[in-house]
C-alpha cells in the first residue's frame, strides 16, 4: 500500500467518526465535480477544523477568500449564529454560481454572501462599507497574492480575531528561498509577514491527508 493510500484511509476514518458529511456537503462536492471545478476543496476533517475554530472563537462574522464550490463556506457558516454573516470572495463567476446553489441547498443563503471578482478589487469595496471587524478570516485564494490578503485581513479584523492561511507548504517548496514560482514567493512573503508583524502571533503546521502533503498557518491578531 502506498503512503498516500494510508493518508486517504486515515482521513476516511477521521471523517467517519469525527467529521461526517451530510447530504448538503456531499452534494456540494458532487455538483462542484459535475461542473468541472478543480478538486481542491478542503477535506472534511479540515472543514471541521475550520468550523471548530470559528466556534471556539465565538465568531459572528467570517470573511473567506476563495469560495470555489462553497464546501468550506458551508462548514464555516454552520458555526455562525442565525444573525451571523459570512462574506466569501470568489474570482470566478462560474465557481460562484455553483457555490450559491450549494449554499442555498444547505439553507445558508441568508447568512452567506458570495461576491464575485478579483479579491484585491472586492476587498477595498468591502472596507469602504466599514463593516464590523471580522472574527475569523480564511485565506484560500491565489497564493501569489497571499501577502496582500494578509494585509487586508489585518485591516478588516481587530484584537482577538483569527486569520487562517491555507496551503502554505506548497509540497515542501516553501522552504526553498531561491524558488521563483509565484505561489512559493507569495506564500513565503506572507509567512514572513505573519512572523514579523507586531500585531500578529502566528504558527504554521504541516499536514498529510487526502490532499497530500500540505499545511496551514494560523495567526491571532494582537491589541
Amino acid at each position: 500500500m502506498s503512503e498516500s493510500q494510508f493518508w486517504d484511509d486515515v482521513d476516511d476514518y477521521f471523517t467517519a467518526h469525527l467529521a461526517p458529511e451530510d447530504e448538503a456537503l456531499r452534494a456540494a462536492l458532487r455538483d462542484s465535480e459535475a461542473a468541472g471545478l478543480p478538486s481542491i476543496a478542503v477535506t472534511a476533517p479540515q472543514g471541521k477544523l475550520l468550523q471548530l475554530l470559528a466556534q471556539i472563537q465565538g465568531a459572528r462574522t467570517i470573511l473567506e477568500l476563495g469560495t470555489l464550490g462553497g464546501y468550506s463556506t458551508i462548514w464555516l457558516a454552520r458555526a455562525l449564529p442565525a444573525d451571523g454573516r459570512l462574506v466569501s470572495l470568489e474570482y470566478s463567476p462560474k465557481n460562484a454560481e455553483v457555490a450559491n446553489r450549494n449554499i442555498a441547498r444547505a439553507g445558508l443563503d441568508k447568512v452567506v454572501e458570495v461576491r464575485v471578482g478579483p479579491a484585491l478589487e472586492s476587498l477595498p469595496r468591502l472596507a469602504d462599507e466599514n463593516p464590523p471587524p471580522f472574527d475569523l478570516v480564511f485565506i484560500d485564494a491565489d497564493k501569489a497574492n497571499n501577502p496582500h490578503y494578509v494585509e487586508w485581513a489585518l485591516k478588516l479584523t481587530s484584537a482577538g480575531s483569527l486569520i487562517v492561511v491555507d496551503n502554505v507548504v506548497r509540497g515542501g517548496r516553501v522552504a526553498d528561498p531561491d524558488n521563483p514560482a509565484p505561489d512559493v514567493r507569495g506564500t513565503r512573503t506572507a509567512l514572513e509577514l505573519l512572523g514579523q508583524h507586531p500585531r500578529l502571533s502566528a504558527t504554521a503546521i504541516q499536514t498529510v491527508g487526502s490532499k497530500g502533503y500540505d499545511g496551514f498557518a494560523l495567526a491571532r491578531v494582537l491589541p
